[in-house]
């Protein structure tokens, strides 16, 4: 797989640190709390408490594998500095046709939760604003057909 720059806010990084902290320290242990136990209940081959518990210990080890290549690929998105063109970091207000302004931040996609206003660069819509400037249309290709987006704030 090629390597892929993870752009994260400090926000968004912090965040990422800290479930990983609490993997290593926290859930860790309690997954091999609850091997032990399961493997004191007897039988292991028809123990479903012990299956549940090894299932646990794979996602616990899968998602500090997770987190830890996404922490290695890691580049830390500069917010403050505005060009007057949409980069990653940008907070961005967009109009469509006679809809009501909407405000995004671009984020890696790490981070993307359009519900928070946050979007990613890699989807159709921050792919569309990225270099874009205050008062240029851009088209995004949607399931429903093409849509247009006025840039209103660049920030």
């Amino acid at each position: 797989m090629a390597y892929q720059t993870v752009y994260l806010t400090s926000e968004g990084l912090k965040k990422l640190e800290e479930e990983l902290e609490n993997l290593r320290t926290v859930r860790r242990s309690e997954v091999a709390k609850r091997l032990h136990e399961a493997m004191e209940g007897g039988e292991l081959i028809e123990n479903a408490e012990y299956e549940a518990a090894k299932n646990e210990q794979a996602f616990v080890e899968g998602r500090i594998l997770e987190l830890e290549d996404m922490l290695s690929r890691a580049t830390l998105i500069e917010s403050g500095k505005s060009d007057g063109k949409v980069r990653i970091g940008s907070t961005v207000t967009v109009k469509e046709g006679r809809g009501k302004e909407e405000t995004y931040t671009i984020v890696g996609a790490a981070e993307a939760s359009p519900k928070e206003g946050l979007i990613s660069n890699e989807s159709p819509l921050g792919q569309a604003l990225l270099d874009a400037e205050v008062g240029q249309d851009v088209e995004v290709k949607a399931p429903s057909g093409m849509l247009r987006f006025k840039v209103v704030k660049v920030s």
